[in-house]
C-alpha cells in the first residue's frame, strides 16, 4: 500500500529512531493504528512490510575521478582514499551506509583503480564497478556504469567527509538531494519551490547549496538508467554531470525533493588549501 508522507514519517521513526524532531500527526497515527500498521507507538510486522517499497537497498559511490585540485596528494592516491584525521575520506560514507542496513555497496572506480582493493579488508562485501573511460568523460560515465543499480539507492560522491552519519537513513519517501540553505554561494546550488528542486545552477543567492548525496526511488532509478544512457550517447553527452540528467535535461520525468541538512554535516575537500584547513597535520609549511 502507498503511504502518505505523515504516515511514512511516523513509521520510519518507529522502526529506526533518528533522534530528531518528527512532526506529530494525530490523524496519521490514528489511521496507522486503524490499518494495523502501528500499535503503542511501535510498527507492527504489517507496518514494517508496508515500508518495504521505501527501504534503501544499496549505495553507489562515484570514485573514478582524478581529483586534480587536490594535487600533488592525488598523484599517488585516489582522492576518496586520502586520509583525513587518520581516516580515509570514503570510510565515513561506507560506515554510515552499513549502519543504515544497506545490503549492497558498489564503488565505481577508474583512476588508480587497484588501490581501492585495500577497502576490502574493512568492507568485504563492497563490490567494484570499473569505469574504463573515466579520464575521457565527465562523471556521467560512472553513473552509466552503475545503470541498473540506481533503484532504491543512494548515490554518493566518494570524496565527501560525512560528519553526520544519521543522514543515511534506512528508509526514504521519495527521490531527493541533500542541500543546505545559504544566502549566497559560488558553488552548485538549487532553486526550490514547495520542497521540490526546480533548477540546478552554479552560484546564486538565497538558494540551496548542493551536497553530493542523493537518493533515488525504485521507479525513478529505472528511469535514470534509460535517461542516463540516452543523454550520454547524444552529442556532448560525455561532458555532462550525471545529476544534470534528472535535474536539467530530463527534468520533466522527475520530481526530486530537497532534503535539508546543515553546512557542517558534510564536507567536500576540493583543494589542498581546504585539506590543510580541515586537517592541520597537512599544514607543514
Amino acid at each position: 500500500m502507498a503511504l502518505t508522507r505523515p504516515q511514512f514519517d511516523i513509521l520510519s521513526e518507529a522502526i529506526s529512531p533518528s533522534g530528531g524532531e518528527v512532526r506529530f500527526h494525530p490523524e496519521a497515527v490514528q489511521e496507522l493504528e486503524r490499518l494495523g500498521l502501528l500499535r503503542a507507538g511501535q510498527a507492527t510486522p504489517e507496518g514494517i512490510q508496508a515500508m518495504e517499497p521505501y527501504r534503501a537497498r544499496r549505495a553507489v559511490f562515484l570514485a573514478a575521478g582524478f581529483g586534480s585540485r587536490l594535487a600533488p596528494i592525488t598523484f599517488n592516491t585516489p582522492k576518496p582514499l586520502v586520509r583525513v584525521h587518520g581516516r580515509r575520506i570514503v570510510d565515513s560514507l561506507l560506515d554510515a551506509c552499513l549502519a543504515a542496513g544497506l545490503e549492497e555497496l558498489y564503488l565505481v572506480r577508474g583512476y588508480l583503480a587497484e588501490q581501492f582493493d585495500q577497502l576490502l579488508y574493512r568492507y568485504p562485501t563492497l563490490r567494484f564497478l570499473e569505469n574504463p573511460v573515466f579520464n575521457e568523460t565527465n562523471n556521467i560515465s560512472s553513473a552509466v556504469c552503475a545503470g541498473g543499480l540506481l533503484s532504491n539507492a543512494y548515490v554518493l560522491e566518494a570524496d565527501l567527509v560525512l560528519q553526520n552519519p544519521a543522514l543515511i537513513r534506512p528508509y526514504q519517501y521519495s527521490s531527493n538531494f541533500l542541500a543546505f540553505q545559504t544566502p549566497r554561494t559560488d558553488d552548485w546550488c538549487f532553486e526550490v519551490r514547495d520542497g521540490v528542486i526546480t533548477e540546478e545552477k552554479i552560484g546564486g543567492e538565497n538558494c540551496w547549496q548542493m551536497v553530493g548525496i542523493s537518493y533515488w526511488s525504485g521507479p525513478d532509478g529505472q528511469l535514470l538508467e534509460r535517461d542516463l544512457k540516452e543523454i550520454y550517447q547524444q552529442p556532448g553527452g560525455r561532458e555532462r554531470y550525471w545529476e544534470q540528467v534528472p535535474l536539467v535535461f530530463r527534468r520533466e520525468n522527475y520530481r526530486v525533493s530537497v532534503r535539508p541538512c546543515q553546512p557542517g554535516d558534510v564536507t567536500e575537500i576540493d583543494t589542498l588549501r581546504e585539506l590543510k584547513a580541515f586537517d592541520k597535520s597537512y599544514d607543514i609549511g
